[in-house]
C-alpha cells in the first residue's frame, strides 16, 4: 500500500491569517481560506460561485480529489504539493479567455524563476522543471449572472513527491525541494499576488500583454513536436511560439496552422509514443 503522507515541518503548515498579512496591494483584492483537506479545491469554489462577490482563494493541505486537463486525476500527498484555486470574475466571455490558461502559467513561472527554480512553459498549461512536469493549470468557467465570466483557476505544484507517488503517476516528475523548505505562507502569498496581478491585467487588456512573456518561457521553441488528441497524432511540425489568443502556432509541411488547446497535448517528436 503506497503511504501517502510526509512528515509536516513548521515551515509547512498553512494559515489563512498568515498569507492575508503578506497580500500586496493586488493581492488584497482577494479572500483567503485554508482547509486541512477536501476533493477539489476548483470544485468547491465552481459549487459556490452564485454566492460569491469578490475574488477567493481557496488552499487545501491535501486533496484527495484532484482533477486535471481531460477529466485526468492529479495525484497530490499531504504536505507534498501545494494545491489552491483562485476564484475570479472576469469581464470578457469565455470565448475572450482562451489565452488566460497561459497567462496564469507565466505568473506562476516567473514567481518560480524569481525564487531560483528554473521552470519553463508546456503549452497550454504546463509548469516544466528539466523537461518534467513540476505545476499544472487548470481553468473552469461559468457565466456570471450579471454579465462577465467567473474563471476558477486551478493549480497544483510539486514540492516533494515520494517514490511511490511518482509511481502511480506513471511517469517522471519534477520536484522543488529548496521551494519545500521554504515558509509555504509566504510562498503562497508570493503566487496570491502574482496570480492577482495578473487577472487584473488580463481582464483589461486581454492576453497580448503576456504573449511576449509566454514566448520567452517557451520549452519547446523551434522544436518539432507532435499535436495528439485523445492519443492519435493529428499535427508534425515546429512549435514556433503563441498567438494573440494563446492558440500554438506550428509550422507543418503544408504551412503555419494555428492550434487550439482543447484536450490535445504536446509532446516531443522523440517522445510521441510516450502519451
Amino acid at each position: 500500500m503506497m503511504d501517502n503522507t510526509i512528515k509536516i515541518q513548521a515551515s509547512q503548515i498553512l494559515e489563512a491569517d498568515h498569507i492575508r498579512a503578506l497580500r500586496d496591494a493586488a493581492g488584497r483584492a482577494v479572500d483567503v481560506e485554508v482547509v486541512e483537506e477536501t476533493g477539489s479545491t476548483n470544485a468547491d469554489l465552481m459549487a459556490r460561485l452564485s454566492q460569491l462577490h469578490r475574488p477567493v482563494l481557496r488552499v487545501a493541505l491535501h486533496q484527495t480529489a484532484g482533477r486535471g486537463r481531460a477529466g485526468r486525476t492529479w495525484y497530490s500527498v499531504a504536505g507534498g504539493m501545494l494545491t489552491f484555486s483562485l476564484a475570479w470574475r472576469m469581464p470578457q466571455t469565455a470565448h475572450q479567455l482562451m489565452g488566460l490558461p497561459l497567462a496564469v502559467g507565466v505568473a506562476i513561472a516567473e514567481v518560480l524563476n524569481a525564487l531560483g527554480v528554473v521552470v519553463k512553459l508546456k503549452w497550454p498549461n504546463d509548469v516544466l522543471k528539466e523537461g518534467k512536469k513540476l505545476a499544472g493549470i487548470l481553468i473552469e468557467t461559468a457565466n456570471a449572472k450579471d454579465g462577465g465570466t467567473w474563471v476558477v483557476a486551478g493549480i497544483g505544484l510539486n514540492l516533494q513527491v515520494p517514490d511511490e507517488l511518482e509511481t502511480a503517476i506513471g511517469r517522471a516528475v519534477a520536484e522543488a525541494p529548496w521551494l519545500a523548505q521554504m515558509d509555504r505562507n509566504q510562498l503562497m502569498a508570493k503566487l496570491l499576488n502574482a496570480l492577482a496581478a495578473t487577472f487584473e491585467q488580463f481582464g483589461q487588456g486581454g492576453f497580448a500583454p503576456f504573449l511576449p512573456r509566454w514566448n520567452a518561457l517557451h520549452a519547446y521553441a523551434q522544436q518539432p513536436v507532435v499535436i495528439l488528441d485523445h492519443g492519435s497524432i493529428i499535427h508534425r511540425g515546429i512549435a514556433l511560439g503563441v498567438d494573440t489568443t494563446g492558440c500554438l502556432l506550428l509550422q507543418t509541411d503544408q504551412g503555419q496552422v494555428p492550434v487550439l488547446a482543447g484536450d490535445v497535448s504536446l509532446r516531443p517528436a522523440d517522445d510521441s509514443l510516450h502519451v
